[in-house]
């Protein structure tokens, strides 16, 4: 703790929707118009081939709707399912969006160091650093600005979601920007606690592999040639002979993304309860130890549901049955009325072809195959909502209201882009709904209820009357976090730590029921 730091102490906040005693926090569901400027990978593509690839949360079947009910605009103007992104394009899209519940241990602040302007805080596990996917609210930027009144933070390293600990945080640009050449430099000495799997070697070991990001949607990533420089130092403080793991202190010397997580997984001792890198039914007996072939491969296989779900209606296939060939080149030929052919365009998505269209370098087909199965995980813990997606209960387009209106984002001086457009109206016979500000829809989200869900009287399947959402059960509370955490870190500022976590106790007892 550096010496000599004004600070004040800052209360954790209660939970907004939690139950008393809950392990878990939840919001109600609530409209958000999300908005940014074409990316590079866009450009050139159809829009609904663009949120398809990017996006995993709901059918094919659903984003054609949402896209013909004219809810993305592009420079103001409503755009189509074959609307082409050009650069300096802004997009804008107005989601119904259900944040996953995280846990309910609050952000703890550590020091609000005020007189240098920065803060220290101690991050649970299960609350990512920034709004990304359906995260927002819970997100740690938005916790820090709506629940502690900070409304301009600069976060300069970053803690992968499931990772708990240490955050140091500027709250002016120039701590920012002297700080963050800290850490790119590698001033910064950071250290983290670890529980692996197995007895870990007593040395002291040194792990230099290069590590590449070769899925954007799933955030996996692995050791390759062709990667960017990573280095981690790993030093065994204690085996536990009764849950087999061993509690490592470790000290990346670079920063790259799951560098600690993939790095011990290539060592054969991946973090003991890593939902993605500790998984035998993503990586196999052998969970990935030594890395994974990298000899390229172009063989795709279309996604496919459960048997139970398999249906030549399924509205994850918009233009492909089940039964369909999917080794076929895109567009695919298909013998139409008569004797004349019609040209189907099969989406990436639809034949597996989205597997590697983020990633750097060709896939080998074991990593195709570890993605595929990663993905089908993940369907399988959400109850397979994708594939029971009820959209078809629509009775009339999409109809969002209560949207906070966000700041458009800067344009750094462009000329492209017009103005921002209101959206799409409301039915003629829907009540015209008053327009909230930002401020007053987000103070209004701690006050809300879900409304009560609907039911698919054929399926059972309960789903989000608004946006018809099949819904899918609470994650189990020790699923929201991993055994990594950050413990200290020593910049020019001064040496900060956070407590040591429970798990990393000598006889800790682990109730893996």
């Amino acid at each position: 703790m550096s010496d000599g730091a004004a600070s004040n102490e800052l209360q954790s906040p209660p939970t907004r929707t939690s139950k008393e005693g809950s392990p878990l926090k939840k919001l109600a569901p609530y409209w958000y118009p999300y908005t940014t400027m074409a990316k590079e990978r866009w450009l050139g593509r159809e829009i609904l081939e663009i949120v398809s690839t990017e996006f995993r949360d709901r059918s094919m079947e659903y984003y054609r709707y949402a896209l013909d009910s004219g809810v993305t605009t592009i420079n103001g103007k409503v755009a189509r399912p074959d609307t082409v992104v050009r650069n300096g394009d802004r997009i804008e899209n107005v989601v119904h969006r259900h944040e996953p519940p995280v846990t309910s241990n609050p952000v703890k602040v550590v020091l609000h160091d005020m007189k240098r302007n920065f803060l220290v805080i101690d991050k649970p596990g299960s609350i990512p650093v920034h709004a990304s996917g359906r995260y927002y609210r819970h997100s740690l930027v938005e916790i820090l600005r709506h629940e502690f009144g900070f409304p301009k933070i600069y976060t300069i390293n970053r803690l992968d979601r499931l990772t708990s600990g240490l955050m140091i945080i500027p709250l002016n640009a120039d701590l920012a920007r002297s700080l963050s050449a800290e850490f790119v430099n590698g001033l910064v000495r950071k250290e983290y606690v670890a529980r692996c799997k197995g007895e870990f070697f007593v040395e002291e070991i040194t792990c230099e592999e290069p590590l590449l990001t070769v899925d954007r949607q799933m955030g996996l990533n692995i050791v390759h040639p062709e990667g960017k420089p990573a280095k981690t130092i790993f030093t065994r403080l204690h085996y536990d002979p009764a849950t087999n793991t061993s509690v490592l202190r470790c000290r990346p010397m670079t920063g790259r993304s799951h560098q600690i997580r993939v790095h011990l997984q290539y060592l054969g001792h991946p973090i003991a309860n890593d939902p993605v890198y500790s998984e035998e039914r993503i990586w196999g007996p052998n969970l990935g130890k030594g890395g994974v072939d990298v000899v390229p491969c172009e063989q795709r296989v279309a996604p496919a549901p459960p048997p139970h779900l398999l249906s030549d209606n399924s509205p994850e296939a918009l233009n492909l049955k089940p039964a369909d060939d999917t080794d076929l080149p895109l567009p695919v030929d298909l013998e139409g009325e008569g004797d004349e052919k019609s040209t189907v365009k099969l989406l990436p998505r639809e034949t597996g072809h989205d597997i590697g269209m983020g990633s750097p370098v060709p896939l080998s087909s074991e990593a195709v195959e570890i993605i595929t199965r990663l993905r089908n995980m993940k369907d399988e813990d959400e109850d397979w909502s994708r594939w029971r997606d009820v959209v078809f209960r629509a009775k009339g387009i999409l109809t969002p209201k209560d949207i906070p209106r966000a700041p458009l984002p800067p344009q750094n001086r462009r000329k492209k882009g017009g103005p921002s457009l209101p959206q799409t109206p409301p039915a003629q016979d829907m009540p015209s709904t008053p327009q909230l500000t930002q401020t007053e829809a987000l103070a209004q989200l701690s006050q809300m209820e879900a409304p009560p869900p609907s039911m698919d009287p054929a399926t059972g399947t309960l789903y989000c009357p608004e946006c018809y959402l099949p819904l899918h059960p609470d994650p189990k509370p020790e699923k929201l976090y991993i055994f990594l955490h950050a413990l200290r870190y020593t910049t020019s500022l001064g040496c900060f730590e956070a407590d040591m976590p429970g798990w990393a106790a000598e006889g800790w007892k682990w109730d893996q029921a």
